[in-house]
């Protein structure tokens, strides 16, 4: 008898179900480092970061890939920081606030970023001031890049946190061979069914992230047009 039918005698399926979620989470882990990349250029193109790309090992395994992203989130939100304490300190209070108030007209916030990083950068191209309210303003890097970082820390800790990226190849048997060495086999259900939940909370996050990111790069590409 096959290992998974000792483990799943009740039900052939959640071998497939396994096979499918350790597959949902590559794609959707992909996708972030695509987004994520992109999100990175923007930064070290207009707003002066030097913050390196990242890129997916397949010879490591899902904590190491989750650290290698949450890693470079931690840059951005740092870097973020650190412009915003710099336009904090070279503009005056009330121009400042302007920034952050939601009835002041957009270009005008626009037009006030655009002077600040003229002076922090010496030199800014025209899109920082548009890039800068953009973020800003937006909930991604607040509540959204905070959420997925906290996601991905669950994701890396689980029971599938331990399996290789490339094990999906290797076919159920090896999955299950690479879950047993982390988890009793009474626990294993339990485990997945937590995992899976980590996955549906991470999916939606993601998609939040991705799309403050399209946003982003879609003004950039209207402002070099």
């Amino acid at each position: 008898m096959a290992l998974s039918d000792l483990l799943y005698p009740d039900n052939p399926k959640r071998k497939e179900e396994l096979i499918h979620l350790h597959q949902e989470l590559l794609n959707c882990m992909s996708t972030n480092f695509h987004a994520t990349n992109e999100l990175v250029g923007v930064l070290n193109e207009h707003l002066g970061c030097t913050i390196n790309h990242i890129q997916m090992r397949e010879s490591s395994t899902v904590k190491e890939n989750c650290d290698i992203i949450i890693q470079v989130m931690n840059e951005i939100q740092h870097q973020v920081e650190k412009i915003d304490n710099d336009m904090k300190e070279k503009l005056e209070p009330v121009l400042y606030q302007k920034l952050y108030d939601i009835k002041e007209p957009e270009l005008e916030k626009i037009a006030i970023a655009q002077r600040v990083f003229s002076i922090i950068l010496g030199e800014a191209t025209s899109t920082a001031g548009v890039v800068a309210i953009k973020l800003f303003g937006s909930n991604l890097l607040t509540l959204t890049l905070g959420k997925l970082i906290s996601l991905l820390a669950q994701i890396g800790a689980s029971v599938l946190g331990g399996i290789s990226i490339t094990i999906i190849g290797l076919g159920i048997e090896m999955i299950l061979h690479a879950i047993l060495g982390a988890v009793e086999r009474n626990q294993l259900l339990t485990a997945v069914r937590s995992y899976e939940k980590h996955l549906a909370e991470f999916k939606a996050a993601s998609e939040k992230y991705q799309s403050a990111i399209r946003e982003v790069t879609s003004l950039v590409r209207q402002q070099v047009q």
